[in-house]
């Protein structure tokens, strides 16, 4: 658990059969659970006096208990183009980031996970930041629960937020019952009520929590692949050393037992996996799993050894895809101007491993190299 600022139970650190529970301990029946819940990730409302079909009594017991706090905002930027950033001080002084992407009928919502990430993956800023911990329950739904309260979607039938992507910092399966418990409010009917089909979780591949997962719930899948075969994949996500890619997609392949499909992610790195014989063989890899491409055009940040493919390369890129049967779209690059890409912003106020200094430091020295030779 992460350092607390209070003595008093923060309500957002509960799911709903947790919250029921507690309220069972208070002498209460579980559907003033509910009730609060409403009140909490509906309406906004973290004062307890407000929650008005509540008893006096009890508003009073949880006054002096309870407190409804999400993490602190200290930067809410917006970008050119609609696209809003918030960066979160938690109290230990660990920084996250949130991100919401406003599109044409839908409202995306970026949210973290952890504070850094463990795997390294070579074209990730937030990985190349390091792990503090996973984040707690009330800080993963707090993002939620700021962004809406944020935008205006409290009070409102037309709520802004439509979609949830755990695609922020972190690798969600890592933090695998606080990130659950999160997407079942995402998903619960007396909180946010999103849809199981727009709440998505991102990981890298982690095949045995991936199965487990599959158990417990319902939400929808995307896979960051970036490769289309082991050895190139192995540098890039050297999580695929220990999961290969034909067990992560065997996993895919089967983890909806209905018409759903699994989103392959595809960063789009210049001359590293962006060629036309990559895309044929990506086709082939693909060709039995059901599933949509979405084609990411590389956020550089300070110290990558990496640069973003061409128009022209990713136009090339997917229309092999396309040609082959497989479902290809490519991402909009969407808020540049403010460091929307996961763990940009947050990089450059807060390295504590100094490991994109050292990149640098890694790429000036190849470069050197090269000029020697």
């Amino acid at each position: 658990m992460s350092a607390q600022t209070s003595d008093k139970i923060n309500l957002l650190n509960f799911d709903r059969p947790g919250l029921e529970r507690f309220f069972e301990m208070l002498g209460e029946k579980p559907f003033r659970a509910m009730q609060v819940m409403k009140w909490i990730h509906q309406l906004g409302v973290d004062d307890f006096d407000q929650m008005t079909n509540l008893s006096k009594a009890l508003r009073i017991k949880l006054q002096q208990t309870c407190e409804v706090r999400g993490p602190e905002v200290t930067l809410d930027k917006e970008s050119s183009d609609g696209t809003r950033k918030w960066m979160l001080k938690l109290p230990d002084g660990n920084l996250v980031e949130t991100v919401y992407i406003p599109e044409d009928g839908r409202g995306t919502l970026c949210v973290s996970s952890q504070v850094g990430c463990s795997l390294n993956c070579s074209f990730c800023s937030t990985g190349k930041q390091g792990f503090s911990r996973n984040l707690d329950l009330w800080e993963i739904i707090g993002q939620v629960w700021i962004a809406s309260r944020s935008l205006g979607d409290c009070h409102r039938d037309d709520r802004r937020v439509t979609n949830v992507v755990m695609m922020g910092m972190g690798e969600p399966l890592l933090n695998f019952d606080n990130v659950v418990g999160s997407m079942n409010l995402m998903m619960e009917d007396n909180a946010y009520g999103l849809s199981k089909r727009r709440v998505t979780l991102s990981t890298a591949g982690m095949a045995p929590q991936l199965r487990e997962l599959k158990k417990v719930s319902e939400c929808s899948l995307a896979l960051s692949l970036h490769a289309p075969n082991d050895l190139l994949r192995g540098e890039i996500v050297p999580l695929n050393k220990k999961y290969a890619i034909k067990e992560v997609l065997d996993v895919c392949r089967d983890y909806f037992n209905d018409k759903r499909v699994v989103t392959i992610e595809y960063v789009m790195l210049h001359e590293v996996n962006d060629r036309e014989h990559h895309a044929t063989e990506l086709a082939a890899l693909l060709a039995d799993v059901p599933c949509k491409l979405n084609l990411i055009p590389f956020n550089p940040f300070p110290g990558t050894i990496y640069q973003r493919s061409s128009n022209n390369a990713i136009h090339r890129f997917s229309k092999i895809l396309q040609t082959a049967g497989i479902n290809t779209t490519t991402r909009k690059t969407r808020g540049d101007d403010i460091d929307a890409a996961c763990g940009q912003l947050v990089g450059k106020v807060q390295d504590k491993t100094r490991r994109q200094e050292r990149a640098l430091q890694e790429r000036q020295e190849r470069e050197l190299q090269v000029i020697q030779l």
